[in-house]
């Protein structure tokens, strides 16, 4: 392996310069990307639906199988469970599946007429075929049954295996059954690796795998038209004078023991398997009809428009309220900031509507409350997980009772705070890639470790290999893992700066073992921290001590290499191996896509050549842990591990665990209150609870934005607080408001709309407008009375999820999604904006490195709003680089 030294001056230099334009350029990409994914506006409210889950029975010879969809109406883009029963075990040839395997797509159109019994789509209209079997030896498919080639042969006179798409027009191409788009291209050949979808977007499933008790279970993606504008789910189709949104199929084809040709397979040691949109696969499809909220915009055009702003914790909950607000005639258009800054710009001017925040005014280091009054009303509960999706890869000395669970998914997992610190400071072997590499002498290899990274030579590979781990999730002892940065040493997490950073740090902080652990003491199996984690200044390489008392992931490691023979002129680093996302939705997304991020090959032939991601983990394998909020997970189906709290039992976030952390919250001056992972000794509390509070300063808001306010506030504790499925209602991932909250949100609802500014001297008097006001910042005032909210539905009892069970979600809102729409130049708009605020940044004078604010903001439609160039600061070992000062001596820059 080929290494760059990062200990000596020339260096630093160069690595400072060339960091400040990287992350002002890819920072800004980032959040370009998010304006794009942000560009469709929360649906409008549809006609409550419970119980949509369905169940069919297969036909054929798949008759006796009966297979259920967890949910088929109010979709969005989301994860629905596919389970079924009934089904022969899966055989394999090899490491191939071979028969009695499920495969599912989604697709779109009107009824086909073909199967009276069982109405559904055109084969020539599914999401289908573009599997990574391009230079994926490994990868479980024959190149037919996860493509769309219908044929064995490009021989005309060899291809009678299909009655309408069993020959290739071109001359020695094989037969492909095209895909025709909503918008009506047509795609005849290399369907594989279309325009419109690839193994990066699609969401077919190739492989779902029937145990030998006959059942099965997959979680589905759907995508909306906002992921998938060739298929146009949930967007306006208008029909005999009525608009409403387009539905969709999910289709799902069983594969058995019958070749493409209709006959039974003849060689049972090798696949035979053929395409599912072939003709005799389709003929045993099984389709479900799809029913989606509307995609685009919901609320009457002139409405009165109304911000708020803050934390991603709000934005499940935000996106199905929003709908069931429209019929008030006030649009609340909802950012999504991060608390730290959010908190910042009310204190900054006061005029920016209602902050989301979990945390009062005044709270983070450097900020001081405002001394007029800010009213606090919790909206919210809910919490940060660690979600994954790992699968059963079982050694080959494993007993059989376990290798008859090989490729089942792993339902749950225990984590103390020192295995988080684990992964969060790249503390594993595999986790600085190429750092440890075994070198080979007469036969015999040896670990070999690059300059400074000794420390990483004793310490597990991964999380499998752990002690640790083991001891608390012995099931483990029996299964393997890719052995690649990608897997058991990466735990997903976002960029920037927010309150669940900060709840997650002060849970490791609060355990004693992983205190010791980030002061350099080795654990009970002698692992070490990697020294540029650690807390202890004379370990730490950078000469500083890490502060765990932070609010954001830094990637802190500087290690880059250039593998060898790879042919790369450029080193891969540490945010090549473990890429952050743009928010917590998107690592749940690419966590439930089991898509790594992982720029791993390179691509000589990009211009510029580039490491790029070679798409996902292959099935039955995979293995991705990210950090991400209760709602996220529930909404794309992910399981979440089990977090030592203080009184040391592992608990699952659910309605009722939160519920009980939020009981032993304390309540400050302000009235707001902070679950706390250090004091928290119900045995039963979930220790990254948080409760989320809609913040105002009334003194700042005109008297008509005010009683807006007020308006949402006592929709969100009344009906807002009814858990379910449907636009208006809760959705999975919160647990509703206790009593008391709702009585607090009630008198904070009542403060607002009842403020009056106190006498005061004229000269010290000011106004406000409906979109904010001016004025100077009169004494607080006394709120009037303040009854509980006003009559509405009851709150459930408990939520519909449970630490990872199968989920019915619906959020009426944004999805993360590549839209084609003249936001897709966000993101390069993004990266030049912040690669002008890198060149902008000092390089001496011990100035800080950070991007300063720029109020840069995109206007999306339906009333949302997105920071183009948020406030940004590097991570803390890039800031506290040694750069050469003027006249030649090194300093470490302030701050």
């Amino acid at each position: 392996m080929g290494t760059l030294n990062p200990g000596n001056s020339w260096f630093a230099r160069l690595r400072g310069l060339t960091l400040r334009l990287a992350a002002g350029a890819a920072i800004g990409g980032l959040f370009g990307a998010a304006a794009a994914q942000a560009a469709q506006p929360a649906a409008a409210a549809v006609s409550p639906s419970t119980g949509s889950a369905v169940t069919v029975s297969g036909r054929g010879e798949f008759a006796g199988m009966k297979f259920t969809v967890s949910q088929t109406k109010n979709l969005t883009n989301q994860a629905v469970q596919v389970s079924w029963t009934g089904g022969t075990p899966t055989t394999f040839a090899g490491s191939y599946f071979n028969t009695d395997f499920v495969q599912i797509m989604q697709c779109w159109g009107d009824d086909d007429g073909t199967v009276p019994g069982n109405p559904g789509p055109s084969r020539t209209q599914c999401e289908y075929g573009a599997s990574p079997t391009t230079n994926r030896t490994s990868w479980p498919g024959n190149a037919r049954d996860d493509t769309r080639v219908v044929t064995y042969s490009a021989d005309p006179t060899n291809y009678g295996m299909d009655d309408t798409y069993g020959y290739s027009p071109v001359p020695g191409q094989l037969g492909e059954v095209p895909f025709k788009s909503v918008d009506g291209t047509l795609i005849t050949g290399g369907t594989q690796n279309n325009a419109l979808y690839n193994y990066n977007t699609t969401n077919e499933i190739d492989f779902g795998r029937t145990g030998a008790d006959g059942t099965g279970s997959e979680f589905f993606e759907v995508q909306t038209s906002n992921e998938a504008p060739h298929l146009g789910c949930g967007a306006p189709v208008t029909k005999a004078g009525v608009t409403a949104p387009r539905a969709c199929w999910l289709v799902i084809v069983p594969q058995g023991h019958l070749d493409v040709d209709g006959q039974p397979y003849a060689d049972h040691t090798q696949v035979n398997a053929g395409s599912p949109v072939s003709s005799t696969n389709w003929k045993n499809r099984i389709a479900v009809k799809l029913g989606f909220n509307p995609i685009g915009i919901n609320c009457a055009l002139g409405s009165a428009e109304r911000v708020t702003a803050g934390s991603e914790l709000m934005s499940d909950a935000m996106s199905s309220w929003q709908a069931a607000l429209c019929a008030t005639g006030t649009v609340y258009g909802y950012t999504q900031l991060g608390e730290p800054d959010a908190r910042a710009r009310l204190i900054g001017d006061g005029k920016s509507g209602l902050t989301f925040t979990t945390r009062a005014l005044g709270s983070d280091e450097g900020t001081t409350a405002p001394s007029d009054k800010t009213t606090y009303a919790p909206v919210a509960v809910s919490g940060v997980v660690i979600g994954f999706n790992i699968e059963r890869n079982v050694r080959s000395s494993a007993p059989d009772s376990v290798k008859s669970l090989s490729g089942t998914k792993v339902e749950s997992i225990n984590l103390t705070p020192r295995l988080v610190a684990k992964l969060l400071t790249e503390s594993y072997r595999n986790s600085p890639w190429g750092a440890v590499v075994t070198k080979f002498s007469g036969g015999v290899g040896k670990p070999t470790a690059a300059k400074g990274y000794e420390w990483a030579l004793d310490n597990p590979a991964g999380l499998i290999t752990d002690p640790e781990f083991l001891k608390h999730n012995p099931e483990f002892a029996d299964l393997a893992v890719a052995e690649n940065p990608s897997t058991d040493t990466d735990l997903i997490a976002a960029i920037g700066h927010s309150d669940s950073a900060r709840q997650l740090w002060e849970w490791i902080k609060s355990d004693k073992d992983a205190r010791k652990f980030l002061a350099g003491a080795p654990d009970e199996w002698g692992m070490q921290v990697n020294p540029y984690y650690s807390t202890n200044a004379d370990i730490n390489p950078i000469g500083t001590a890490f502060d765990p008392l932070r609010d954001d992931y830094p990637k802190s490691d500087p290690w880059c290499t250039i593998p060898s023979a790879s042919g790369a002129t450029e080193p891969q680093c540490m945010t090549d191996f473990h890429p952050y996302v743009d928010d917590m939705q998107s690592g749940a997304l690419s966590t439930r896509r089991a898509d790594t991020l992982w720029k791993s090959s390179w691509d000589a032939l990009a211009s510029p050549p580039a490491w790029k991601s070679t798409g996902p983990q292959l099935v039955g394998q995979r293995f991705m842990l990210t950090i991400t909020d209760v709602a996220s997970a529930a909404r794309y189906g992910l399981q979440t591990a089990k977090l030592r709290n203080a009184s040391g039992a592992f608990v699952a976030p659910t309605a009722t665990t939160l519920t009980a952390a939020v009981a032993t919250a304390s309540s400050t001056s302000s009235g707001v209150r902070t679950v706390s992972p250090d004091t928290t000794k119900a045995k039963n509390a979930y220790p990254l609870t948080e409760v989320v509070y809609a913040a105002a300063r009334p003194a700042k808001l005109a008297a008509a934005a005010r009683k807006d306010y007020a308006k949402l506030l006592r929709y969100a504790v009344g009906a807002g607080q009814v858990t379910g499925p449907n636009p208006g209602e809760l959705p999975p991932g919160y647990a509703p408001l206790s009593k008391t909250l709702r009585a607090q949100a009630g008198s904070a609802a009542a403060a607002l709309a009842d403020w009056k500014p106190p006498a005061s001297p004229p000269s010290h008097s000011g106004t406000g407008s409906d979109s904010g006001g001016t004025g100077t910042t009169p004494p607080s005032a006394t709120p009037a009375a303040s009854p509980t909210p006003s009559a509405s539905p009851t709150p459930s009892n408990s939520a519909t999820f449970d630490g990872g069970t199968a989920i019915l979600t619906t959020a009426a809102g944004t999805t993360p999604a590549d839209p084609p729409s003249a936001l897709r130049y966000a993101v390069p708009a993004g990266a030049g904006l912040g690669l002008l605020a890198a060149l902008g940044a000092p390089f001496a004078g011990g100035a800080r490195l950070r991007l300063r604010p720029v109020p840069l903001r995109l206007n999306l439609p339906g009333g949302r709003t997105v920071p183009v160039l948020p406030r940004l600061t590097l991570p803390a070992a890039l800031r506290r680089l040694r750069l050469p000062a003027r006249g030649g001596k090194d300093h470490t820059p302030r701050g």
